[in-house]
């Protein structure tokens, strides 16, 4: 009797969401050349529809987000699937590429940011590497709950409380908290950060490390501007504890 071959790997599910329609067109070529399966729309409202469902199942592996979107715009799409409790990678595409518009789209959850015109081959190269990382963190499981002085992290549940209360954090500041837990009281600087939590893949700028800290202290501390827990030690980095 003649073996069974094994599975196939699916192809990883991509959704470009981008109104010119000679970019969206360019993108969904080169990304389905690429093997990738492409979901190509127009507008904030069709990427909105994607995620209508559970966040327990992702419609898609990564999002091609552009910010000049007709109508709902991709920021209001980013926080919205980032509200919904959904995962899912983000790679914003925008022509406006300024410090300021960099902060913003990760402050509202995004993964990474890509300033118009872009090369092909690096956009490739951020889309796997951001699927690698989601491959990564999708297989941790079976850890002990973390906790110190009244806040608690549950990984097998990706949870997070503070004297009992539930905490909402986005991925990137969970996984940010869980490295702090793991490690109370060392000094970590910007670069390590990065790799722990984005990957050594991560072409992005290290300010992205500043955002994110930010972002936690305002959901951790009972007073940002004087954090008790996440302090900035400078010329070295941060410190939990």
């Amino acid at each position: 009797m003649a073996a069974t071959p094994p599975p196939q790997a699916q192809p990883a599910r991509l959704l470009v969401v981008e109104d010119d329609d000679t970019i969206r067109e360019t993108l969904t070529e080169v990304l389905q050349r690429e093997s990738f399966d492409v979901d190509p729309v127009a507008t904030g409202t069709a990427a909105l529809d994607r995620f209508k469902g559970s966040p327990d199942r992702d419609p898609v592996d990564l999002v091609l987000l552009d910010l000049m979107l007709p109508g709902v715009s991709g920021l209001d799409v980013c926080r919205y699937i980032r509200r919904r409790g959904f995962a899912t990678p983000i790679l914003v595409l925008s022509a406006r590429d300024s410090e300021t518009d960099r902060v913003v789209g990760l402050e509202v959850g995004a993964d990474d940011y890509l300033g118009k015109p872009f090369g092909m081959r690096e956009l490739v190269a951020r889309c796997r590497a951001l699927l690698r990382r989601r491959s990564r963190n999708g297989t941790e499981t079976g850890k002990e709950a973390l906790r110190f002085d009244g806040i608690t992290l549950y990984p097998d549940e990706c949870r997070v409380t503070r004297d009992g209360r539930e905490i909402n954090l986005s991925p990137k500041e969970y996984r940010l908290l869980e490295v702090f837990l793991q490690s109370p009281r060392r000094v970590w600087s910007r670069d390590k950060l990065l790799e722990r939590v984005w990957g050594i893949d991560f072409m992005g700028d290290s300010k992205t490390v500043d955002v994110h800290i930010r972002w936690l202290r305002e959901k951790l501390e009972t007073n940002p501007s004087a954090p008790e827990y996440i302090t900035t030690v400078r010329g070295f980095g941060y410190r939990f504890g």
